[in-house]
């Protein structure tokens, strides 16, 4: 493995951690902002959109760093 790719896998590491961490900050503000009252729909519309974007990005940084299966 090359420096460079070594840089560029650390990063994509390095940012999978960031957004595994903002995920779980979210599902935590979603189920604080679930038990309030006076829901706020439309902020909850919005952190669970983000969330699932969150997710997506999560799985694409995923597919990325692991390996070829080759059977």
């Amino acid at each position: 493995m090359s420096d460079e790719t070594f840089d560029e896998v650390t990063s994509l590491r390095a940012r999978l951690e960031e957004l595994r961490s903002e995920h779980r900050d979210l599902d935590e503000a979603i189920a604080r902002l679930s038990q309030a009252p006076g829901d706020d729909e439309l902020m909850m519309r919005r952190l669970k959109k983000r969330k699932l974007a969150l997710k997506d990005r999560i799985a694409g940084i995923e597919h990325l760093l692991s390996p070829d299966e080759r059977a």
